[in-house]
């Protein structure tokens, strides 16, 4: 039958493939081995050899095809042959070195490959085993059927191979000379490859700048480790000695290989030197991917970098891969360790596939940083005693009393009939002024609590196995609840008698209100909880979560760009402000620069959001609990007393405590899971802290709402 490709997409399999028992024989596919066909077909054949034993159980379907090759040796022959040239004319080292790693140190070039090779199909026509593999071991289920193959098997398949190997056409001058390893050579190459990558990786700028390059081993480049004191550069010189040691087994392994074929076998299957120079390879992968672990303590603490990361996981898994090849070509079954490779390999082609899990492994360790950064601001949020409790009722109303004049301003500015993206852009200025003086009066405004104080919670999270820490998480929980009530009051019972004295004032000094009554009637429509307010004010919550992170990751920038030191040293800035200066500068900013990005992103996206939103047609707006509170206020003060008689009205006020309720909750459950994400807590553990939540509420539920009592 002729060769056809077998699916349109590298990674589905197409219903129309013919199944065993229906006309589609075994014998009948291996009667097409032909080692004389174009490369193409060739390994069209191989695809379709693996769809046939995926067809029913994969383990027997192996064993009946090594069993029938076994059993005809005309079947046998071409098999062996077809193997024998696929060996020839395939870059086995590349399928060893380039599998699962990314050719270029970049997060996000990886994330492109990624999507690529989701999104395009792959052609079978390559020399590269690398770009074969994907077709070969597509199916989710490969690494397991592979790892269940039995002893007997594998021994069929290794006579196979041994077969396929003794055919291969001798060479001449240096290649014939590297045959005599056989399968080994191509595996001594990728290990050639991955050390110079790994060397590469080790002095690269990123890696020079930032490791501590101090083990406990001095590296001989003749005797190999020896036990030493802390020596400078002798990680440097691990990173050095990689290509070095795997040349110099690569030479007596040949050597030793040479001299089994002349006859001069030994006892031992490898030479003594040669057994050295693995060990002493395995010792110098151990300290390169010591010193680049390492790493991640510096990042801790000077700010994360996703590339680095990247880059710090790729030298790390290279190691490992490395690792791996030198068992296999030591190994005395290397059936068996070549099987455990090709199963690593299948599981490596398989977790590259996905977007999430590049997502999940890089983005853990920054969402850790970000909500440590956040978690580092949230501690100044959360009241633990009756006075704290005292002060935040004090900074909140504080903070009730700028956004009403903020809530003001807004109106002003809608008056003057600006284009919508101005119009954004004018409410997005206002509304982050308003947070920005409050911040620096030390003020607070209530829903901007919740992104912070969430991973300041998550730290309490280091131990979930721990009933102490479980308790101590659940008095957060407490302390969090109240802080929150204390700080909505705060705000509220101050920007409502704030925006209705103005309103007052306005009446008795010009003799009509700051808002007109249009205005007003606007105001009644657009709160009612009759509305779309509910799905505003969850939408608020996200947006106040965002600029949490926003936050995060400008402080997580600062550090990591050591913009502190730089305007603290730098000779053109201290020459300009001074020494002194120059050193408040840089104190003032690393100390403020979390709390500055927050409130302006928040009050740009509370701006300009909804007029992005609304020139894609998206239904989308902010309803933020205090600023609704001052508007609904003014239309108060516009409307007078008749308003407390419309039912409008009343389902505006029914709407305060939904919209402060999302605020609050959508934000503070989004921080807290990227807070507990970031901490890896196990779902097992969440249940027992929700379990503890409501045991806490059933028995104490005042201290969610009262601060406990001064034990002085």
């Amino acid at each position: 039958m002729p060769l056809l490709p077998r699916r349109f997409h590298p990674l589905k399999r197409q219903p129309w493939w013919p199944r065993p028992g229906n006309g589609f024989e075994l014998g009948e596919l291996l009667d097409q081995a032909d080692a004389s066909a174009p490369l193409v077909e060739r390994h069209i054949w191989l695809i379709r050899l693996l769809d046939w034993i995926r067809r029913g159980e994969p383990v027997s379907g192996t064993q009946n095809v090594v069993r029938l090759l076994l059993q005809e040796p005309a079947r046998r022959d071409k098999v062996v042959a077809l193997l024998a040239a696929f060996w020839r004319d395939m870059d086995v080292a590349a399928l060893l070195a380039d599998y699962g790693f990314s050719p270029r140190s970049s997060f996000l070039n990886e994330l492109g490959e990624r999507l690529r090779r989701r999104a395009l199909p792959l052609s079978p026509d390559t020399a590269d085993l690398a770009v074969l593999f994907n077709l070969l071991f597509d199916d989710a289920d490969d690494a397991s059927w592979l790892q269940e193959l039995d002893d007997i098997t594998l021994d069929g398949i290794a006579q196979l191979w041994s077969q396929a190997m003794a055919v291969q056409p001798a060479g001449n001058g240096a290649v014939g000379d590297h045959a005599a390893l056989g399968w080994r050579e191509p595996f001594y190459d990728a290990m050639l490859y991955l050390a110079t990558q790994v060397r590469a990786a080790g002095f690269s700028p990123a890696f020079r700048s930032r490791v501590g390059m101090r083990v406990d081993v001095d590296f001989d480049a003749d005797d190999g480790p020896a036990e030493t004191g802390s020596t400078d550069g002798s990680a440097r010189q691990a990173f050095r000695q990689l290509a070095r040691v795997i040349e110099r087994m690569h030479e007596l392994a040949l050597a030793h290989a040479r001299g089994e074929a002349r006859g001069e076998a030994s006892s031992a299957p490898w030479p003594a030197a040669l057994l050295h120079e693995a060990q002493y390879l395995r010792v110098l992968l151990d300290h390169c991917a010591e010193a680049a672990r390492g790493l991640h303590g510096h990042l801790e603490v000077h700010g994360i970098s996703v590339d680095l990361v990247f880059q710090i996981d790729q030298l790390c898994e290279r190691c490992q891969r490395l690792a791996q090849l030198l068992d296999v070509v030591l190994s005395d079954q290397p059936a068996k360790a070549m099987r455990q490779l090709i199963v690593d390999l299948a599981r490596t082609g398989q977790r590259r596939r996905s977007v999430r899990a590049l997502f999940t492994q890089h983005y853990a360790l920054l969402a850790r940083k970000v909500a440590e950064r956040s978690a580092e601001t949230g501690e100044h949020y959360i009241t633990r005693d009756k006075a704290e409790y005292i002060d935040m009722l004090q900074r909140a109303a504080g903070g009730g009393a700028v956004l009403a004049g903020t809530t003001f301003l807004k109106f002003v500015m809608l008056a003057l009939g600006l284009s919508p993206f101005w119009a954004g852009t004018a409410a997005g200025l206002n509304y982050a002024v308003s947070f920005v003086i409050v911040q620096w009066l030390h003020l607070t405004v209530a829903t901007k609590q919740p992104a912070m104080t969430a991973p300041a919670m998550a730290a309490k999270l280091a131990d979930t196995r721990n009933d102490a820490a479980i308790e101590s998480f659940v008095d957060e929980v407490a302390h969090l609840i109240r802080s929150q009530t204390a700080g909505i009051v705060g705000n509220l019972i101050v920007v409502a008698p704030l925006v209705l004295a103005a309103q007052m004032l306005a009446w008795w000094t010009l003799g009509k209100p700051l808002i007109g009554e249009h205005t007003a009637q606007y105001v009644l429509k657009s709160l009612s909880l009759l509305g779309p307010t509910a799905w505003y004010a969850a939408f608020t919550g996200v947006l106040l979560f965002v600029s949490s992170l926003i936050a995060g990751w400008v402080e997580n920038w600062f550090v990591l760009h050591r913009l502190d030191s730089a305007m603290r040293w730098n000779p053109a800035i201290r020459a300009w402000l001074g020494p002194e200066r120059a050193a408040r500068w840089a104190g003032w900013w690393r100390a403020n620069i979390s709390g500055l990005a927050a409130n302006v992103s928040l009050g740009m996206l509370l701006g300009l959001v909804p007029v992005i939103a609304g020139f894609m047609a998206l239904p989308l707006d902010v309803r933020h609990v205090t600023l609704s509170t001052g508007q609904l206020a003014a239309a108060l003060g516009t409307l007078g007393p008749e308003a407390l008689h419309q039912p409008a009205f009343w389902w505006c006020v029914a709407a305060l405590p939904v919209t402060g309720l999302l605020n609050v909750g959508v934000s503070f459950a989004l921080a807290l899971l990227v807070a507990i994400r970031s901490r890896n807590v196990r779902f097992t553990d969440r249940a027992r802290l929700r379990a503890a939540v409501w045991r806490r509420v059933r028995h104490q539920p005042l201290s969610f709402l009262l601060p406990p009592r001064s034990t002085s």
